[in-house]
């Protein structure tokens, strides 16, 4: 599901709790308040957000919208990690699965957003047999018809850390489902694939995009196994759009040219520590550097954003 068409490009970006900090990975850093978070959200001009880590936004529906409703926000959709691989664990993944569906599409949400992971709380990257990416690719078909039935639209996120990182791995999913793709600029980076040539032959498959840059010399420790994720975004691993090595602007250009009109969530993932008010200070400064990229993009057609400076689509 997309925006109306003719929508500008900046009444399609969204944010999510992880640009202040509240990350669905487990034994993430500290946790802001919930209003003081919806209100940086809202006063740095956001209308929408993601549910962000499971149950740190309400999770009845009415108490949800009401909270949202308070700050001028509505619920674009949600991130959800589910054990695909093994069918052992498929009653339980699909109670998991039906349960969010009903929260976030009785709250107002379009997007649920898959993430295969190895176990809901304790996430652990390894290699899968091919009886698992059947399984993996197989679920995630039946995800299709479950999250419909709640009036959402699926969509799959490679993620660093997930059963889904690598470049050849998102290549199983894209071979072996018709799931369409969360873009998320980053992990996708990180992952090892080439955004602008994975957009040569999958923008069609493109659902929904998670927009954030990657600083190349901590993405490179990362992956090395030097940083953890958690350590690697501590140390600004990802910088606001424009300053990192993401071809933000070429990605964007392409993606706006096909006239869907997609989603954009602006996330920035980080991770403070308690009572670091000068952190606070920090997340809010990115999601406004970032707004300023965004806005600096010079339409590449009727419906993208209309504010012009330096940042300039391709011609042609």
């Amino acid at each position: 599901m997309t925006a109306a068409v003719g929508t500008a490009l900046l009444d399609r970006v969204a944010t999510a709790p992880i640009s202040w900090g509240v990350c669905e990975m487990p034994g993430w850093g500290y946790q802001l308040p919930v209003d003081r978070v919806l209100a940086e959200m809202a006063a740095a001009g956001f209308t929408h957000t993601e549910l962000g880590s499971l149950g740190y936004l309400p999770t009845g529906p009415e108490r949800l919208r009401a909270t949202l409703d308070d700050h001028g926000l509505r619920l674009l959709g949600g991130f959800v990690p589910l054990v695909l691989h093994d069918p052992d664990c498929a009653a339980e993944t699909r109670a998991a699965a039906n349960r969010w569906a009903e929260l976030i599409g009785r709250a107002g949400g379009q997007f649920f957003v898959t993430c295969a992971v190895s176990h809901p709380d304790h996430w652990r990257h390894r290699p899968l047999t091919d009886p698992e990416w059947a399984s993996l690719c197989g679920f995630l078909g039946e995800m299709d018809a479950l999250v419909g039935a709640h009036g959402l639209v699926q969509v799959f996120h490679s993620h660093f850390g997930s059963l889904v990182e690598t470049d050849a791995e998102l290549a199983r999913v894209l071979e072996g489902s018709d799931v369409p793709l969360v873009l998320d600029t980053a992990h996708i980076t990180i992952g090892g694939t080439d955004i602008v040539e994975l957009l040569d032959r999958y923008a069609h498959r493109v659902g929904l995009v998670h927009l954030k840059d990657v600083d190349p010399a901590l993405g490179a420790r990362l992956t090395a196994g030097e940083l953890s994720l958690m350590e690697a975004v501590q140390h600004g691993l990802f910088p606001p759009l424009g300053r990192g090595k993401v071809a933000i602007t070429e990605i964007v250009a392409r993606l706006e040219e096909s006239g869907r009109d997609l989603w954009y969530v602006l996330e920035q993932d980080a991770a403070i520590a308690e009572g670091d008010l000068s952190a606070v200070a920090w997340l809010r400064r990115n999601a406004d550097l970032s707004l300023d990229f965004l806005r600096g993009l010079v339409p590449a057609r009727a419906g993208s954003g209309a504010i012009h400076n330096n940042h300039r689509f391709p011609e042609g």
